[in-house]
């Protein structure tokens, strides 16, 4: 089953690793990604356009040519997800919160590579046992929240 990660970028030319990104895009079967670039200053779109030309058919970008919430960016990369691919599952990772919490997004994406299909397994629960059904765009999931909340296995890369 695929699924859609939006990961929003503001100023983070620091922070990405191509060949990291490249490698594990590479070797991650059913996935989808949305790279989001909030209106950033520095190279970011650059470095997110090198990674989409090398993975065209795993990668889109997106450039949002002036600063919006987070809520804004990742709606953003919702819609255009929800246009463009048949998915059941988007989350959504904003990389400069990853750095106030203390984490790396390389090590954000490796653990979600790893457990991509207890993320969905995760998503499918939770959606199951809500008495309300959500609408698309307030069903995109955090994927740091989804990777705290599954159960510690030895697999499982600590996330704090």
């Amino acid at each position: 089953m695929k699924i859609g990660i939006i990961i929003i970028f503001h100023n983070n030319e620091l922070d990405i690793d191509k060949s990291f990104f490249i490698d594990q895009i590479k070797s991650s079967e059913h996935i989808e990604l949305c790279l989001v670039d909030n209106e950033s200053k520095d190279e970011t779109i650059s470095f997110l356009e090198d990674i989409k030309e090398v993975c065209p058919t795993k990668v889109s970008v997106i450039e949002i040519k002036r600063n919006v919430s987070e809520i804004a960016a990742t709606k953003a990369g919702a819609r255009y997800m929800f246009n463009e691919f048949n998915l059941k599952h988007i989350g959504y990772i904003n990389a400069n919160a990853l750095k106030q919490k203390g984490l790396t997004l390389n090590t954000l994406i490796k653990s979600f590579c790893i457990h991509k299909d207890l993320i969905i397994d995760f998503n499918l629960n939770k959606i199951k046992n809500q008495e309300i059904k959500k609408t698309f765009f307030k069903s995109v999931f955090s994927v740091v929240e989804y990777l705290q909340n599954i159960e510690t296995s030895p697999q499982v890369i600590p996330m704090t």
